[in-house]
């Protein structure tokens, strides 16, 4: 799903034979829609799952609480935020029949996940990695070079065909893959060295949510959003 002011991606998966469900990356404002789908769908979400801290927008796992009661908060622990449950590097996340591999990928955030699914046929980089892009690394105590190893050593070292889905696109591209990225991808096709030096002059302009959706961010994930 899509969630247009952000530019952000949601991803929903579920076991056909179980009905249980996760949910990668919800938008507070189209939690709603969400929630309406899982139940159409007869799904039965376990896990509200967020990749990072998220500055760009408010995290939907506090409203989808209350909404889809039986469903759990995720986020690492090294993100400092609120939640359910708290995941580290090679934790899994289980659904039914699948699973969730968790592989830390700090450099946009400290906080950073990458959720890879069991059979390695898909990844969710949330925003370590985007297609032809990847996060920018100047705020929230964000490193370049971390970035540049964790996507290398974490992402990279998939399977060629293994499905990219980002967090975000902001050019209408929906899905990549590892070997697209590993060899197109125009950021971190560069040495480590000349990836920190473009990394360090983007100068982009402060997110327009930040300054309340960081905040927000650190508790929603067990705070239900009073509006």
């Amino acid at each position: 799903m899509f969630e247009p002011v952000s530019c952000t991606y949601t991803y929903l998966l579920g076991d056909r034979e179980s009905r249980e469900a996760v949910l990668i990356d919800p938008v507070l404002e189209t939690a709603p829609r969400d929630a309406q789908l899982i139940k159409e769908l007869g799904l039965r979400l376990l896990y509200a799952v967020n990749t990072h801290c998220h500055a760009d927008h408010v995290t939907g796992s506090g409203l989808l609480r209350s909404l889809l009661p039986g469903c759990q908060s995720v986020i690492s622990r090294l993100s400092g935020a609120q939640a359910d449950l708290h995941i580290e590097d090679g934790d899994s996340i289980r659904f039914g029949r699948f699973a969730l591999e968790t592989r830390a990928s700090p450099g946009h955030t400290p906080g950073c996940v990458t959720f890879v699914l069991n059979d390695q046929s898909m990844a969710f980089t949330g925003d370590a990695l985007l297609i032809r892009g990847c996060g920018r690394t100047d705020f929230q105590q964000g490193c370049a070079k971390s970035l540049y190893h964790s996507v290398h050593e974490k992402i990279f070292t998939l399977p060629g065909d293994c499905l990219v889905y980002p967090a975000h696109d902001y050019h209408g591209f929906t899905v990549s893959t590892v070997e697209e990225e590993r060899t197109l991808n125009p950021r971190l096709t560069l040495s480590c060295e000349e990836f920190v030096k473009l990394m360090d002059n983007l100068n982009l302009p402060k997110p327009q949510q930040i300054d309340f959706a960081v905040p927000a961010n650190m508790r929603c994930g067990v705070q239900t959003p009073t509006s």
